[in-house]
């Protein structure tokens, strides 16, 4: 049996607003619940700095890219996470046409570059005798966590 539910808005009816879903695999009567809003994405960009000028192609809740060095970026939030240094952040990068490196990686520059308006990013490359900050083809990186 299918069941179609269309809706405009989702709101919780407790003063907080959590909505708690089943979880996979477990029974009509129990099991595991989580909160919706915990598994959402609050972040993501995708973007490219190989131009030499940070392009985002597609985002979500990103405003814009500054370009601060080669190889280091920062995504603007539109709207701000709860607290500095209390979200995740996870990436990777591929360059266009280069194959012989063995890891491309997106990743916060240091702790104190996870605010609660930006999260200021390196691109690194790391080959068999080398690794170094770089502009890369293709760029991506998603926050979970709670906004403000």
């Amino acid at each position: 049996m299918s069941s179609e539910l269309r809706v405009n808005v989702l709101r919780g009816s407790t003063a907080n607003g959590n909505i708690t879903i089943q979880g996979e695999g477990a029974s009509n009567l129990g099991g595991a619940t989580m909160q919706l809003q915990q598994g959402l994405a609050k972040v993501w960009c995708a973007f490219s700095t190989s131009t030499g000028t940070p392009t985002i192609s597609d985002s979500l809740n990103s405003t814009s890219l500054t370009d601060n060095d080669g190889g280091d970026t920062t995504i603007v939030y539109t709207s701000n996470m709860l607290a500095a240094k209390s979200y995740t952040v996870s990436g990777l990068a591929a360059n266009a046409t280069d194959v012989t490196n063995f890891i491309y990686s997106s990743q916060p520059k240091q702790d104190d570059s996870v605010a609660t308006g930006s999260v200021r990013l390196v691109q690194v490359y790391v080959g068999a005798s080398s690794a170094a900050n770089s502009d890369i083809a293709y760029v991506c990186n998603i926050i979970h966590g709670d906004l403000a």
